[in-house]
């Protein structure tokens, strides 16, 4: 897979990926505002780093608190225009950035794995599901958000209007830095918001490079605004500013629980992505061998660095051996390696993230459970860490309670589906759960009682454009994708209008 999508890119090993993509204007190190690209005030910069070998990959603009201020200026400025552009001439523009998305694919795969780490194979993977949302919303932009109402009065017509909130603020992490843009920004653009984005500082090349694209595509200026820098002194001022309605943010929950306080004075609608602590519930009828596939994807997929990763793995008693032994032999043989190289396992984002999977392992180790296969860093590098599995991991381990946001797998037994429900739901995180079994009214009653926003039965992949994600609890509020993705960037106006007056005036 690796070398087949090296080979569409043709880079010569010798080249650096970001010297290659030069002449097609993808690197960008400028921020982009009000449709021109903008550099720090006195040329402020941060430094981005490749994970897999700590070397530089380049410098990208670092914005002041004032630069960002005047990005909502350049958003609140193209509104207007914006909002009552014919639907079908937005969705003629998102259509058109799909386009260039997928045409420029391959090379923006291989820009995501240089900046944040993960298999090129996934990195093509992230590209395709992002731009799959620019598809879907620009045939949602069409659709007529009017909807007509039966009166309740005498001599009424009653309508209800969705119309966009205004400007949007969106802010994506690092593990998935083009997907979480396009998934947020294609909704809003589609609901007719003008945006003021800004992309982790780990991985901001990618979100400069569909600023690009986005302006190849013809987007106004100032509808599509990428501010990089600090964080607290870019987003302070659109938390601050009552002209940004909506902010929609996906990272942890602490960060979460304080943009949720900052913007309660100025009243924003809000879509917070939050944190995850995924249980996978295995039972004895199960496919063993399809559930352990599964298990390794839903583990180890972005090495482990996703919210919807499988944290906690409970299999109950009849079959854990057999699935013990056969889950660590999986785990075991993934590979470990640079991400250009596509193996199964990229290295992490930062050396917190390794620390984070010593400290799971150590303690898990010193309540009980065994490590079976893993359990150190790995020779690749600092910040590769080896894929991990413990078994036996008692409920008050760090590993059962916390998220790992890494390629630790932790295993417990369970005896009854009561037992398991009441240890799967005990956490403050709601986000997706797994459930293996082929009884069918067991499945009826265990995904009704999982206190989850999603549950994927007999399978790991749910994810997509037409579907709402998204969870409860300290998971997070609201939904992205699907039509459910599109309420946050609009307010509800509704109309009621006399026709006896009408009949008067005829």
């Amino acid at each position: 897979m690796a070398s087949q999508i090296s080979a569409n890119v043709n880079v010569p090993d010798n080249v650096s990926i970001f010297d290659e993509l030069e002449p097609t204007g993808l690197v960008r190190g400028d921020a982009y505002v009000g449709g021109r690209w903008v550099t720090g005030d006195g040329g402020a910069t941060l430094t981005v780093t490749n994970p897999a070998d700590g070397s530089v990959l380049g410098q990208v603009a670092k914005l002041s608190a004032a630069q960002s201020r005047a990005a909502v200026d350049a958003a609140q400025d193209a509104f207007p225009a914006w909002s009552r552009m014919l639907p079908q001439d937005r969705s003629v523009l998102l259509r058109r950035w799909f386009d260039l998305i997928i045409s420029n694919r391959n090379a923006l795969a291989r820009m995501i794995t240089l900046e944040q780490g993960k298999p090129l194979s996934e990195s093509l993977g992230e590209i395709e599901y992002g731009a799959s949302f620019v598809e879907f919303y620009a045939e949602e932009a069409k659709r007529p958000n009017i909807e007509s109402v039966t009166s309740h009065l005498p001599d009424a017509e009653v309508e209800i209007w969705r119309e966009p909130v205004g400007v949007a603020a969106l802010i994506t992490p690092w593990n998935f830095p083009s997907a979480m843009l396009t998934r947020k920004a294609a909704a809003a653009l589609a609901a007719g918001c003008t945006t003021v984005c800004h992309p982790s500082g780990e991985t901001p090349y990618s979100a400069l490079a569909l600023a690009e694209l986005a302006a190849r595509a013809g987007l106004p200026d100032g509808v599509f605004n990428v501010i990089t820098g600090d964080p607290e002194e870019v987003t302070t001022p659109w938390l601050e500013d009552k002209r940004v309605r909506a902010l929609s943010f996906t990272g942890s929950t602490d960060v979460g629980r304080l943009l949720y306080r900052s913007s309660a004075a100025t009243m924003k609608k809000l879509v917070l992505e939050l944190g995850g602590h995924a249980p996978l519930i295995v039972f004895a009828d199960a496919d063993l061998d399809s559930a352990v596939d599964e298990a390794i994807k839903a583990k180890f997929a972005t090495s482990g660095q996703d919210c919807l990763g499988a944290n906690r793995l409970y299999i109950e008693r009849p079959v854990y051996d057999a699935f013990v032994e056969k889950f660590a032999q999986r785990t075991a043989a993934l590979t470990v390696g640079i991400g250009l190289d596509d193996p199964d396992i990229g290295p992490l984002m930062n050396e917190a993230a390794i620390a984070k999977q010593e400290e799971h392992v150590k303690d898990a180790v010193a309540r009980g459970a065994v490590v079976v296969t893993g359990g150190k860093r790995h020779e690749a590098g600092p910040l590769f860490f080896q894929p991990t599995v413990l078994a036996d991991c008692p409920p008050d381990a760090q590993i059962m309670r916390e998220e790992t946001f890494g390629p630790v797998a932790a295993l417990t037994p369970f005896d009854t589906e009561a037992e398991v429900v009441g240890r799967a739901n005990d956490t403050d995180y709601g986000l997706v759960a797994y459930l293996h079994t082929n009884d069918p009214r067991r499945i009826y009653r265990i995904t009704r009682a999982l206190e989850f926003g999603m549950v994927a039965v007999n399978r790991t992949k749910v994810t997509g454009a037409p579907i709402p994600f998204g969870g409860v609890k300290q998971s997070g509020i609201g939904r992205e994708g699907a039509r459910l993705g599109m309420e946050a960037f609009t307010e509800v106006k509704y109309v009621c209008r006399d026709w006896a007056q009408d009949e008067q005036d005829n």
